[in-house]
C-alpha cells in the first residue's frame, strides 16, 4: 500500500473524524478528513508561508493574514447547488479538504499536496439472493447503529417519521432495555406536518419522545444561522434542523439521525427519472432530440398549478440536454438562464465562461471504478508538490 505507514492509518478508521497530526520529529503536519466528508477541514496557506486549518470557517477568518477576497467560481456554484462544493470555500485562498482525501505539508516547504485515500467503489460485485442481501444489510445497519450508540453522555435520535430515521430508532430501540430519546419537529400547515408518523414509531417503540411546533414566521434565526454556517448555504430545513437540535438538547447530548439513507440505496425518485430520461436521449439522436425539446421546454408553460403529470417543462428542458447536464438542471436550485439574469457583468467577466455544471463535469472525469482504496495523486489548484 502506497504511503508511509501512520498515513495509512486513515484506511483503518471507522466512524466520522476530521483530524490533525503534527510529527514534531518529522517536522510535518498531516491532516485527514472522513470518507463522506460530514465532519468539515477548512485550510489556507498563507502568502507569508504559514499554513492555517480549522474545523471551521469562521476561525480562520480571525487570522489576520487570510484574504477576504470572494471566488467568482464559488457565487456561480452556491447559486447553482445552493451551497459551495469541496474543495472551493466563498473565499479564494481558502479551502475545504475533500471527503475521503488527507493532506501532508513539512514546515519550510512551501508546496503541499492532497492525496485521496477513499472513493466510492461502483463494481458490481454483489452475490447472494434478494432475501440474504436484505438480511446482511440489516445485519450492517444494526452494527453500524450499535457502534455508535457507545458513549458516557444521554443518547438520543432525531425521529422524523420517515423510513430512515425510524430505521435508526428501531435498532436502537433493540440494542437497549432503556427508553431511546426521541425528538421531532412539527409544522402547523398540514401539508408539511409529518408529526404524526414520527409519533406512531414513537408509540410503537415506548420512546421517550419529545415534539416542539415550529412557527413558519420565525425569523429570529436567520442572522444567527448565517454565522453558524460560515459561508453562503441555502438549505430551507436549516431553521428547522437548528430548532430540533435545540430540542434534542434537553435530553441527550449525542443524536443519531437517519441522514445518507436516499443517497445510499438511491431513495430519491428524480434517480428514477433520470434513468427515464436516459433512456429517452438513447433512442434520439441529438441532432434531432436536443432542437425538440429544447423548443419544447421553451415553449411549454410552467404551469405549476397542474398536476404533476402535466408539468412537464422542466422534463422536457432537461431531455433537451446531455445525461450530465440534464441532471445538474433538475438538482440544481436556480436555472443557468436565472443565474445569468441575476449576475452583474462584472461577475460574468470574472467567471469567463465558467458554470457550475463543470462540478459534475470534474467527479465525472475522475470517477474509477478501480480499488477504492487506494491513494491516489489529486491534481487540484493551487498546484501540490512532493510525494508523502
Amino acid at each position: 500500500m502506497p504511503g508511509k505507514p501512520g498515513e495509512k492509518t486513515v484506511l483503518r478508521l471507522r466512524g466520522m473524524f476530521a483530524f490533525a497530526i503534527w510529527d514534531r520529529q518529522k517536522q510535518s503536519l498531516f491532516l485527514a478528513r472522513y470518507r463522506l466528508g460530514i465532519k468539515p477541514l477548512f485550510y489556507s496557506h498563507l502568502k507569508n508561508g504559514q499554513f492555517i486549518f480549522s474545523s471551521e470557517l469562521n476561525a480562520l477568518k480571525e487570522h489576520p493574514g487570510l484574504s477576504r477576497k470572494i471566488e467568482p467560481t464559488a457565487i456561480e456554484e452556491y447559486f447553482g447547488f445552493g451551497y459551495i462544493p469541496e474543495p472551493k470555500t466563498i473565499y479564494t485562498d481558502v479551502y475545504k479538504l475533500e471527503p475521503g482525501h488527507c493532506l501532508s505539508i513539512k514546515k519550510g516547504v512551501k508546496s503541499f499536496q492532497t492525496r485521496k485515500y477513499w472513493d466510492v467503489c461502483f463494481n458490481d460485485s454483489l452475490q447472494g439472493s434478494e432475501s440474504e442481501l436484505a438480511e446482511e444489510l440489516i445485519e450492517r445497519f444494526r452494527e453500524a447503529v450499535d457502534i455508535r450508540t457507545v458513549a458516557d453522555v444521554p443518547l438520543g435520535a432525531f425521529l422524523s417519521g420517515g423510513v430512515d430515521s425510524s430505521g435508526v430508532v428501531a435498532m436502537m430501540v433493540g440494542l437497549t432495555n432503556e427508553p431511546v430519546n426521541t425528538c421531532s419537529i412539527s409544522f402547523g400547515d398540514p401539508k408539511f406536518n409529518e408529526s404524526q408518523f414520527a409519533a406512531k414509531v414513537a408509540d410503537r417503540y415506548h420512546t421517550a419522545h419529545r415534539v416542539e411546533q415550529v412557527d413558519p414566521e420565525d425569523f429570529s434565526l436567520i442572522n444567527q444561522l448565517a454565522d453558524i454556517y460560515d459561508e453562503p448555504y441555502a438549505d430551507s430545513s436549516a431553521l428547522p434542523t437548528y430548532r430540533v437540535c435545540e430540542l434534542a438538547k434537553r435530553q441527550a447530548t449525542v443524536v443519531l439521525s437517519g441522514d445518507g439513507g436516499d443517497e445510499n440505496l438511491a431513495g430519491y425518485r428524480r434517480y428514477r427519472w433520470h434513468t427515464y430520461e436516459d433512456r429517452m436521449r438513447s433512442i434520439m439522436p441529438d441532432t434531432i432530440r436536443k432542437p425538440l425539446f429544447g423548443l419544447m421546454g421553451h415553449v411549454y408553460p410552467k404551469a405549476d398549478w397542474a398536476p404533476k403529470i402535466f408539468r412537464a417543462k422542466s422534463t422536457f428542458e432537461s431531455i433537451g440536454r446531455d445525461s450530465l447536464e440534464g441532471y445538474f438542471h433538475s438538482v440544481s436550485v436556480n436555472s443557468n438562464a436565472m443565474r445569468a439574469g441575476l449576475f452583474s457583468d462584472q461577475l460574468k467577466n470574472d467567471l469567463q465562461g465558467y458554470q457550475a455544471v463543470e462540478v459534475f463535469r470534474r467527479h465525472m472525469k475522475n470517477h474509477s471504478s478501480g480499488n477504492a482504496q487506494s491513494l491516489k495523486i489529486r491534481e487540484t489548484e493551487p498546484k501540490r508538490s512532493d510525494d508523502f
